[in-house]
């Protein structure tokens, strides 16, 4: 499922993002709005998401929100006034808040703790021969008409949502001991989750650029939006080649605070380097830098999370965390695409990549600080 759902995600977001600026006319941090609306109603609401699926089951509150998802981005297809861009972004958004916590808690449920985090990362090397897919179905359909590229997108959703229906199991740890404000106030009270929740705002500041600033960079220098499909794609060839060897090759490494950090980093130098790149194989190399942060960071990033959870509260804390994404991404997209308008138009090309990557080292050293305080001895209470 997560393949496909990667094919319709990324086959639809980044040309919505080329589809705004270039066929409506919007500048960048316009459709950057939009999409840190989209994100917002998907990560502002994923902890009442998480604890729903932790009340009701996963299994139902994925296949609604994979139902929910598929409706909004079909909308896309029909907009023509600026309120439909945002009831679309709104609808899909909501979506994403229901399956996705969800999905998270199913996962680290069903898989045992020895080889959650090699489960995450094969996870993430399927969903990236899904954008693999999407590019190629991306760059097609957006040739001829984006309408085809969104319903495109929605059908797949519908599809995920009755295939979830038939096939997925039931997979539950309901939460039966305490009522959702319980949920709520133990969540609250977790003091090193809360201080992770909140340093995760400034990767996702960094991880959202792949949606915006990116596609655009590569299509102002290159000019074309078919360059586009093949930046992202090598991303993702990247991911699917190596993700796997890195885990093993970092498997022994215990700091996984650290390595969070370390891979936030690496994705910031990668997008710094943009600064000096115009040519195709420039930012493909500078891409392949960025997609070594996110190889790094993204198994460890996920696996964290049930180290500070209950077992009857996975859906909940998958659902919080989500604010980092809610905020990072939101922040990521709106002041990302601001600020490369006015690097653009202040002819300073440099000005959105240095603040990736002073992003980058903040967050790495923050996570660094963050280890020598807790990290040990929640692997240890694990």
């Amino acid at each position: 499922m997560s393949f496909i759902m990667n094919i319709g995600f990324y086959a639809l977001i980044p040309y919505l993002t080329l589809y705004m600026t270039g066929s409506i006319g919007w500048t960048l941090a316009m459709a950057g709005l939009v999409l840190s609306v989209r994100q917002f109603s998907q990560q502002g609401f994923s902890f009442l998401g998480g604890l729903v699926s932790d009340k009701f089951g996963y299994k139902g509150t994925m296949v609604l929100g994979l139902f929910i998802r598929a409706t909004g981005f079909c909308a896309f297809a029909y907009c023509t006034e600026t309120w439909h861009f945002f009831l679309a972004a709104v609808l899909s958004g909501l979506g994403g808040s229901l399956f996705e916590p969800a999905g998270s808690a199913a996962y680290a449920i069903l898989t045992p703790e020895s080889i959650r985090k090699d489960v995450f990362a094969f996870r993430n090397v399927l969903g990236n021969v899904g954008v693999v897919g999407s590019q190629i179905v991306g760059t097609a359909l957006s040739s001829f008409d984006f309408f085809w590229l969104s319903i495109f997108a929605g059908a797949l959703y519908y599809l995920l949502s009755i295939v979830g229906l038939l096939c997925l199991p039931a997979a539950t740890m309901r939460n039966t001991r305490q009522s959702l404000m319980q949920s709520v106030i133990h969540v609250i009270k977790d003091k090193p989750f809360m201080l992770y929740t909140l340093i995760l705002i400034g990767y996702y500041y960094l991880y959202m650029q792949i949606f915006l600033t990116i596609p655009q960079f590569v299509e102002d220098t290159l000019g074309s939006k078919t360059f586009v499909g093949i930046v992202l794609s090598t991303v993702s060839v990247a991911t699917i080649l190596f993700q796997m060897k890195i885990i093993q090759w970092l498997a022994h490494f215990q700091q996984r605070f650290t390595l969070i950090g370390l891979g936030a980093l690496l994705m910031g130098i990668g997008m710094f380097f943009f600064t000096f790149a115009d040519s195709l194989w420039a930012i493909m190399l500078d891409s392949v830098i960025f997609a070594f942060g996110t190889m790094i960071s993204m198994p460890y990033l996920i696996e964290m999370v049930p180290l500070f959870a209950p077992k009857e509260q996975i859906g909940a804390y998958y659902g919080f965390n989500g604010y980092s994404l809610a905020f990072g991404g939101s922040l990521g997209t709106f002041i990302g695409g601001w600020v490369y308008d006015l690097g653009v138009h202040q002819q300073l090309p440099w000005l959105a990549w240095s603040i990736c990557l002073l992003v980058g080292i903040v967050v790495a050293w923050l996570l660094y600080q963050l280890e020598q305080k807790v990290g040990v001895k929640l692997q240890a209470e694990f």
